[in-house]
């Protein structure tokens, strides 16, 4: 009897257990389906008033690139008119093939012209050829397919090759990185550097998959030279770091902490003979609170040596840290964006949204859903553990994206960069770990879902598209309604912005789905409340009040942002005056590197 009892017990189980998953694939089957008709999630507002609203149709051979609004989730076309529409449609659609071929064939032949006479926009007329560089280098150069420098490259390189110090200021996407690195590949191979003089440059990066991304072009430039290069960043395996730098590393790339670790601590690394270090995104690196740090490095390092700073915006910081660093009334100052109207990449188009705070998340859903397998996206957030949450949430509900943000895994964080920098299409949400000097290829759209801590911040997050001559790409900046003021920051920068509509009733109605998912979904709802907390914390911390203002929040719409039905009761602190950054010092009596002992509540990045 009691065999019995415990078989229907079990039978009643997986009743509940089905009626639950049902119910669940019916919800899933209901995110990935779009209404008949073709709804407009947002677009532009148009300047001139006879300009006549252009709608998207829901066929997948439409050119995107052409788009002037941004649709809701539709994956399917519609459905079949009758056979004369239909057929009439596909002479249409073959006819505008293949006046886009031809127009494809005209454009590259204009290309073609271009690259015989000069360049333009960030490009000068000068060749690679010009500047009188080894063969060995120039090889390289070649194999990676430029002919023409870049403004930046055009002004950098030769005081650079001459033995200058040199600061220097361009956009993001105008080629800083080979103005540095070749300058100091031809000076290792002028003066004949092998393994055993040590290191004879040093390159130092705010984040690792920047420093990743300068050793694999510093790697592929010394390809036929006899110099060797390496890297040593923060999460890497520490005893292999060491190996190597004893072995002899002519050119190094590296994070401020763990060289700062190598420079104290490491018997057998051959710093003595430094003749040229470079300090790239000297701004981030300042902003990220590692002063003290630079200040350590640049007090051990040889003093006769060259040194360059760059970076996509001059501050206060880092013109005191030229004085620094830097040879007195000595050194070369080249700004190339001086004078320019726009600060931003001509090829940017760029826009904001003023989206109900209730319904961030929706929107952010319906957006993502919309492009899924179409293009390539970056989401920035504001705090690791709202990345975390979003990106957990999105996967649950079948929205494949990847993430890069603080507390993964290096070897994971850097197989995820490799992965989306080679993938066509996808998803990438990210803290602003991912918003310096990364060169991303052929990103389509830079979705900025948390707000920028300053104007500076958002030059940086939207300069991951539209890199390089020619390119092009979009920029959505979603704002609430009370952080409107923010728009007046970016004017005031030269940043051009215009504003799209925001439909709301196009959006998915998925609200109480997703409420009741975290509801039910423990992992999911610790995971809410987390980035909920955390996102208050970074609210209340930032630097423009005018604008974002944590007491202007209404939480139970912030709450609703996160699928809470109601604010969840985790411990709040606002009125702390701003919380630490990830780099801020602690604990000086007590401080290990690589660890933080007595460190902060919340890290931002």
């Amino acid at each position: 009897m009691a065999d019995l009892d415990l078989e229907q017990q079990k039978k009643s189980r997986k009743r509940e257990r089905d009626t639950k998953e049902k119910a669940k694939k019916k919800m899933l089957k209901k995110l990935a389906i779009k209404p008949e008709n073709e709804s407009i999630l947002i677009h532009d507002e148009p300047n001139d008033k006879k300009k006549k609203k252009k709608k998207l149709k829901q066929r997948g051979d439409d050119d995107e690139e052409n788009e002037t609004a941004v649709t809701a989730i539709s994956n399917d076309e519609e459905p079949q008119k009758k056979k004369n529409k239909k057929k009439s449609k596909d002479v249409n659609i073959v006819k505008s093939k293949e006046k886009e071929e031809d127009n494809g064939q005209e454009e590259e032949e204009e290309e073609e012209k271009g690259e015989e006479t000069s360049g333009s926009g960030i490009m000068t007329g000068e060749t690679f050829e010009s500047l009188n560089l080894s063969d060995k280098t120039l090889k390289s150069i070649r194999e990676f397919g430029f002919k023409f420098l870049t403004e930046i490259q055009a002004k950098a390189i030769p005081p650079l090759m001459q033995g200058e110090d040199f600061l220097g200021a361009a956009r993001t996407g105008s080629g800083k990185t080979l103005a540095f690195l070749i300058p100091a590949i031809e000076l290792l191979y002028n003066v004949s550097f092998t393994p055993r003089n040590g290191t004879g440059v040093i390159i130092i990066c705010p984040t690792r998959e920047l420093a990743i991304q300068s050793f694999l072009v510093a790697k592929e430039l010394l390809k036929y030279h006899s110099q060797t290069v390496g890297k040593v960043i923060g999460g890497e395996n520490r005893k292999k770091e060491t190996e190597l730098l004893v072995k002899g590393v002519n050119l190094l790339v590296a994070t401020p902490g763990r060289l700062l670790d190598h420079l104290q601590n490491t018997n057998g690394f051959v710093f003595k003979n430094l003749k040229y270090l470079v300090m790239d995104e000297a701004d981030r690196i300042l902003e990220q609170n590692f002063e003290e740090d630079l200040k350590k490095i640049i007090k051990i390092l040889p003093k006769t040596r060259q040194t360059s700073l760059f970076s996509a915006t001059q501050t206060s910081q880092v013109k005191d840290l030229a004085r620094v660093s830097l040879k007195e009334h000595e050194y070369v100052y080249i700004d190339v964006d001086e004078g320019r109207k726009e600060v931003t990449n001509e090829g940017l188009e760029q826009g904001y949204c003023v989206v109900p705070s209730a319904k961030r998340l929706i929107f952010l859903l319906t957006f993502l859903k919309r492009f899924l397998g179409k293009k390539k996206i970056m989401v920035f957030f504001s705090t690791c553990k709202s990345t975390k949450f979003h990106a957990e949430l999105c996967r649950y509900i079948k929205i494949d994206c990847l993430e890069i943000r603080r507390g993964i895994d290096q070897t994971k964080r850097t197989a995820t960069f490799m992965q989306f920098s080679k993938a066509e299409t996808g998803i990438l949400l990210c803290t602003n770990v991912a918003s310096r000097g990364l060169d991303i290829p052929h990103v389509d759209w830079i979705v900025q879902y948390d707000p920028p801590e300053d104007a500076n911040t958002y030059i940086h997050r939207v300069g991951r598209t539209a890199r390089g001559e020619g390119a092009k790409g979009k920029a959505l900046l979603v704002l609430t309604p009370n952080e409107l003021q923010f728009i007046w920051h970016l004017k005031a920068e030269k940043i051009p912005v215009e504003q799209h509509e925001f439909e709301e009733d196009k959006l998915l109605n998925v609200k109480s789905f997703l409420e009741d998912l975290i509801t039910k979904n423990y992992a999911l709802k610790e995971s809410a409340k987390e980035a909920y907390k955390t996102y208050i914390a970074g609210y209340d911390s930032h630097k423009m009040k005018d604008a974002f203002d944590v007491h202007r929040l209404d939480l139970k719409d912030v709450a609703a942002s996160f699928g809470f039905a109601n604010p969840p009761n985790v411990a709040l602190k606002i009125d702390r005056g701003g919380y630490k950054s990830k780099r801020e010092p602690v604990n000086k009596f007590n401080r290990g590197r690589g660890g933080r002992a007595g460190g902060k509540k919340y890290e931002r990045y």
